[in-house]
């Protein structure tokens, strides 16, 4: 049997700044532009988690959709929403926090669980505006 695909959307709203302390304000400001205002910004934030799997011929799902939406609030809104990206949350500590590197960094935290609960991790869409978002596919990375 092929595998079916679910996809599960929660929301969190985060500040953050785009900035490397070993560059120059100008740099920064050359290269993030608006992103590097010193008093932060912040985004409402759309995240999709999608995972695939056989549905269980006992209860029909690829994954109870009860325990995603667990693993996601637990795991990523709960750290994440209303926080500061830079300073607040553990697991992006020492990370610039552009989209790119915060949704690796969701995909190492929810990796395992959703494989725990009998789902296969197969990619995360992170909605930073109307206009701007990454998908990821990867694996578990250092960044």
């Amino acid at each position: 049997m092929k595998p079916v695909y679910i996809t599960r959307r929660e929301t969190f709203n985060a500040a953050h700044k785009l900035w490397r302390e070993d560059w120059s304000d100008e740099k920064n400001w050359e290269v993030f532009g608006k992103c590097s205002n010193k008093n932060w910004h912040g985004h409402n934030f759309t995240i999709w988690v999608t995972v695939k799997g056989v549905p269980n011929p006992d209860t029909g799902f690829v994954i109870n959709l009860k325990d995603l939406s667990k693993i996601i609030k637990d795991s990523v809104i709960e750290p994440l929403d209303h926080r500061n990206l830079n300073l607040d949350v553990p697991f992006l500590k020492g990370v610039l926090a552009s989209t790119e590197n915060v949704v690796i960094k969701i995909w190492n935290e929810i990796l395992d669980p959703i494989k725990d609960a009998g789902g296969e991790l197969v990619k995360i869409k992170l909605v930073e505006t109307e206009n701007n978002y990454v998908e990821y596919y990867g694996g578990k990375e250092p960044i």
